[in-house]
């Protein structure tokens, strides 16, 4: 990471290109030492950290052969990824579960919030080119379009900003509803989570199967009307 700001990789190279070496060597023989005490060795390589402790290595071995990689070298990166060994796992998959699912679940509400979001901000620049009348930054309605993107998501670039009194009027409406606008996913998102979790937390009282479906209304293992 250091050695992409080109003051720190001229006066310590031979220094971070030493310890790229010296990591570099210690991640191949864990990996290979993985592999060679592991009783199923495909379910390793091809698992989750598996793959990550793969692909951290590659650009360290292609750079023998193709000087290039030093593009590829956010791979490194990966390796970051494996600090979740020191967490508890099982913990760290079950949050990570909850998260992908929520996700999924609320994706079609996501879908047509972006969908409206979208025509909102075709709405609301082709307004501010009528407005503005052609100045600068809203010539075309294209440019007040993303005039409108960038105020509604609350970005503020600050290269275009309109000069008519209506059209600043009408800039802090639209910077007062981006707020609202943008905590509907997040709202969405949340409120999945929360239903994710209580799912995840049923527990059969009669026989306490913990494997309960999303909608299940009956126990799968004793058939006893979940509450």
């Amino acid at each position: 990471m250091m050695e992409s700001v080109p003051q720190l990789d001229k006066r310590f190279h031979y220094t971070f290109l030493i310890l790229e070496w010296v990591i570099s060597i210690f991640f191949t023989a864990e990996y290979s030492m993985r592999i060679a005490v592991v009783k199923n060795k495909r379910n390793y390589i091809f698992s989750f950290f598996g793959i990550i402790d793969f692909l951290a290595l590659v650009p360290f071995f292609l750079s023998f052969f193709f000087p290039i990689t030093k593009y590829f070298l956010i791979f490194r990166m990966l390796r970051m990824l494996r600090i979740f060994r020191i967490f508890n796992l099982l913990d760290f998959m079950n949050d990570g579960y909850l998260i992908v699912r929520a996700l999924k679940n609320s994706s079609r509400k996501i879908y047509i919030f972006l969908l409206f979001l979208i025509i909102f901000s075709v709405i609301v620049g082709s307004l501010m080119f009528m407005v503005e009348g052609g100045r600068p930054g809203f010539e075309t309605i294209p440019q007040s379009i993303y005039w409108a993107v960038v105020t509604v998501t609350t970005v503020g670039y600050g290269d275009v900003s309109p000069i008519t009194p209506l059209g600043k009027l009408f800039a802090v409406v639209l910077m007062l509803a981006g707020y609202s606008i943008i905590a509907v996913p997040t709202g969405i998102v949340t409120a999945e989570m929360r239903n994710k979790r209580q799912n995840l937390e049923l527990i059969c009282e009669r026989c306490g199967n913990e494997d309960i479906d999303d909608d299940a209304r009956y126990c799968k293992k004793c058939g006893k009307k979940l509450a």
